[in-house]
């Protein structure tokens, strides 16, 4: 059990490290453009709404508390504890999923959404059009990978929580869960610097 267990904890931290060169180029590349555009990204961070990015933040920060709390008691063998604490971790993610496809909507809404014809306008600074398109794009990109790595993050707990309710897990195997745990941990970690990055740091002058 105690080889299977560092076996399947190295895999895991593997997995994350090709996720974190993903997630890395793509953080280069927007900081690039940023630095290439700076009145343009100026511009476009009004129309990224920091409320939505605070409440989402906050949300994934207490779905992680909630997680290393089901991971202990999959450790301790409470069974009832791992299966509430999995389902208490689950509503969290989905919150932060329907909070971000209410803000997709609003984007889509105000025409903001590039690449669909007849849903990009940027008549308030037609200077900033083609860049601010360009900035768009990142922002999709980033947040919809990132969203996508919550929906398979929910996903994979749903499987837990079954075999949980099965009785699988015990003090000698919670492999399952420990990897899962990690697993969520660095998709709210990627969240951490996505919300300052996309929300926050363009807003710096205006709140000056």
């Amino acid at each position: 059990m105690a080889q299977q267990f560092d076996s399947a904890t190295l895999g895991m931290w593997v997995f994350l490290l090709t996720e974190i060169m993903f997630f890395g180029g793509m953080f280069c590349a927007y900081m690039i453009y940023r630095s290439t555009y700076p009145e343009a990204f100026a511009s476009t961070s009004q129309y990224m709404n920091p409320k939505y990015g605070a409440f989402n933040t906050a949300v994934l920060i207490v779905s992680s508390l909630s997680m290393a709390l089901a991971v202990r008691a999959a450790r301790m063998g409470e069974q009832k504890a791992l299966q509430l604490f999995l389902v208490i971790t689950m509503i969290f993610g989905l919150a932060f999923l329907g909070v971000k496809g209410f803000e997709y909507h609003e984007h889509w809404v105000d025409m903001k959404v590039p690449l669909f014809a007849g849903h990009w306008n940027y008549s308030e600074a037609p200077q900033f059009a083609r860049p601010a398109q360009i900035l768009f794009c990142f922002y999709f990109f980033m947040t919809g990978f990132h969203a996508l790595h919550m929906v398979v993050g929910v996903g994979l707990l749903t499987t837990i929580l079954l075999m949980a309710r099965k009785g699988t897990f015990s003090p000698q195997y919670f492999t399952p869960v420990e990897i899962s745990g990690l697993y969520w941990h660095f998709v709210d970690i990627v969240w951490i610097f996505l919300f300052p990055l996309l929300y926050l740091i363009g807003r710096t002058k205006q709140l000056i």
